[in-house]
């Protein structure tokens, strides 16, 4: 998930994560709450830019609308209201803008949607050092439990900006703030625009099927020239049969970015580390965890070593099936063999047909793309009562989609209620568009104005059909899509996505269950009659085949945020000497000549020193899942869970959120029985 929120992009490098507000006040914003006079009744209108030139100007225009709005919120009026409508503007032009920057084919529209980015980052290090809106906000008397949390996060958010350091300190934070924002933006963007390709002759590509790469450009020697979009990296990782096929693909992937990268993340850790030193904390993450959930490193640490202890087993485990494979295939013994790091992925679907007869290929014809939207549109309707309209935009490419959502609870002879949000769905790879999969909320909800969210969902599928990996990725991002489109907050600032970094991913990664259902997956015929449905053996396999490689997915995973934390920790330590220490201790070790922390992307956005976060997330998601586990389509399950989770965004704590839909406290006894199965 992107952090768009005026007061998450600032979070992306200083400032908190708003976070929840009082359950007893979570009825103010239900989903049933009265429309406010005026409420807007149709879909979001995408900006429409057609110039470089009008990008900059809209970007004039709206800081200007901001900069008025602050000054409004100097005054005596409702300043928490107020201090919202600062962020609305910003969301009616500049969200979409800096959104752009990712996925516009043109280079000089991103440059210009990235340079509006930059000066929007700027005003908001200024905004949260107001000090006549710090002053109003201390003085505040809220009217309600909504009003005093935002208080208390506004306040929060302030003092983490720098607004009560003294003069040459504040001023030294802001500048801080900047150029943290500036390195960021240049890690990213290396990462998105890196064209490398990798030249291979057909012979080379042996096992992997044609499809992927029969249109692919050639080199002057006639070669294929294949790039790193996943719909290309992953089958030659997984099919190629000559290790050296895999081995320069693997190489090229691990290097993107290069060099450049890593010198930008360490200036950029000491940046971080010097910015918490201004708050007199030790470290970044010292700086970050305190507002989060998990509240402290030690805390963090303490559950990362839980689950260390689960899945170093099963990697060891894992790791000697591959080399049993690896044996097979080479006619040799498996203690004479060695697992490098470009063979896991293909031995584990080697294992995978041999075990389970499973290969994630045969679901292409199974799942069509756009019938794989209408099946994921048609679940939400079953569960969460919305519908999904198509509706005409000009867009920033003609693949993308827009789509109202239609309450679906009722109201006319259609079983249809007004429209409660927007959404935009952008699916295949092209050049230089973002490379990953994720959800950006570009638009929060507010019941105060009756003001209606948006959202944008990217990802890179084949066009020719989703794998059932794939379908589930699909599911997660729109986890994230319905969690920020189905919001009913009072305010803007707590709509949706905008919660604590430690939860944000839960309702997405409770949604990957869903593909693993026959019960659901039966709803693609009634969206797709022509589609052949999934055979029942070929699921239950995929199903048992979850449990293999388990290990090294998660150990990987608690690398990752071990690695993360470690770089935000007191020392600020180089990153790539501490990545090849940290990955020489695995079993697979470090591969010398890698330099894998260029291409981690997380890093230097909304996750530093919150990489953990996917873990503790999923524990949370797992437990979620316990209400929906007897019955997935239950449609009174899903609409209490709409009610209840998706409708409060941020504004309810999540402890009590999740709490209040469970009827009980959450834990992680879930998530450990998952995850050792």
């Amino acid at each position: 998930m992107k952090p768009t929120n005026l007061l998450h992009v600032l979070g992306r490098f200083a400032a908190p994560a708003l976070t929840g507000l009082a359950l007893a006040s979570a009825q103010a914003a239900a989903p049933d709450a009265p429309r406010a006079a005026g409420a807007e009744t149709a879909p979001f209108a995408f900006p429409e830019f057609r110039t470089p030139a009008e990008i900059t100007s809209r970007c004039d225009a709206t800081l200007k609308a901001m900069a008025a709005a602050e000054k409004a919120a100097e005054s005596d009026g409702p300043v928490l209201a107020r201090f919202d409508r600062i962020g609305q503007l910003a969301e009616d032009s500049l969200n979409a803008i800096s959104f752009l920057g990712y996925v516009h084919p043109d280079k000089p529209m991103r440059d210009a949607a990235q340079a509006c980015d930059l000066r929007q980052q700027a005003f908001n290090n200024k905004l949260f050092q107001n000090a006549r809106i710090n002053e109003r906000l201390k003085a505040l008397q809220p009217a309600d439990a909504i009003d005093t949390r935002l208080r208390a996060d506004l306040l929060a958010a302030f003092e983490d900006a720098g607004a009560s350091l003294p003069g040459a300190a504040r001023d030294k934070a802001r500048a801080l703030n900047t150029e943290m924002g500036r390195l960021a933006q240049d890690f990213e963007r290396r990462i998105q625009e890196d064209q490398t390709r990798v030249a291979f002759t057909e012979a080379e590509l042996e096992g992997v099927k044609p499809e992927v790469w029969k249109d692919a450009k050639r080199d002057a020697q006639g070669r294929l020239l294949l790039g790193m979009e996943y719909p290309t990296y992953h089958p030659v990782l997984e099919s190629a049969r000559n290790p050296k096929t895999r081995e320069r693909m693997w190489r090229a992937f691990q290097n993107r970015a290069g060099a450049p990268n890593l010198v930008t993340l360490g200036t950029l850790g000491q940046k971080r580390r010097e910015y918490a030193r201004l708050f007199g904390l030790p470290s970044y993450a010292d700086f970050a965890l305190r507002r989060r959930m998990a509240g402290s490193v030690e805390r963090v640490q303490g559950f990362l070593g839980e689950v260390g202890t689960v899945v170093t087993k099963r990697e060891l485990a894992d790791l000697a099936d591959l080399r049993t494979a690896k044996a097979s295939e080479a006619k040799s013994s498996a203690p004479a063999v060695k697992i490098e790091r470009w063979d896991t992925a293909y031995y584990t679907e080697q294992v995978k047909r041999e075990r389970f007869a499973l290969d994630q290929e045969r679901f292409r014809r199974h799942f069509p793309p756009q019938a794989s939207v209408d099946f994921v549109m048609a679940l939400s309707s079953r569960l969460f009562g919305v519908n999904f309209k198509p509706i005409e935009q000009k867009l920033w490419h003609p693949d993308v989609r827009a789509y109202a959502l239609v309450d679906g609870s009722g109201g006319n002879e259609r079983n249809e209620g007004p429209t409660i949000g927007t959404l935009y769905l952008d699916l295949y790879p092209r050049e230089a568009k973002y490379g990953h999969a994720a959800c950006w909320g570009l638009r929060g909800s507010s019941t105060l104005v009756g003001r209606l969210p948006a959202a944008a969902l990217v990802t890179n599928f084949d066009r020719k059909g989703l794998t059932l990996d794939e379908l589930e990725t699909m599911l997660h991002e729109f986890g994230h899509a319905l969690h920020h489109t189905l919001s009913a907050t009072r305010y803007s600032q707590n709509a949706g996505t905008n919660v604590k970094l430690d939860v944000v991913e839960a309702p997405s990664q409770m949604l990957e269950e869903w593909v693993y259902d026959a019960r659901v997956l039966a709803l693609f015929q009634q969206v797709c009659p022509s589609c052949e449905p999934v055979p029942a053996d070929l699921l239950e396999r995929a199903v048992r085949s979850r449990s293999f490689a388990k290990g090294l997915q998660f150990a990987r995973q608690h690398l990752y945020a071990s690695y993360d934390l470690a770089l935000h920790g007191a020392a600020a330590p180089e990153p790539m000497a501490t990545w090849a220490r940290m990955e020489g201790a695995t079993p697979l070790g470090h591969v010398k000549g890698t330099m894998f922390p260029a291409g981690f992307g997380h890093l230097a956005g909304g996750y530093g020193a919150g990489y953990y976060a996917y873990l503790w997330s999923l524990a949370t998601a797992q437990d979620l899942f316990t209400a929906f586990a007897s019955d997935p389509l239950s449609a009174e399950t899903g609409r209490r869970y709409r009610a209840t989770v998706l409708a409060n965004g941020g504004q309810v704590d999540p402890n009590e959120l999740v709490a209040s839909f469970l009827g009980r406290p959450s834990d992680s006894k879930a998530f450990f029985r998952w995850l050792d199965q």
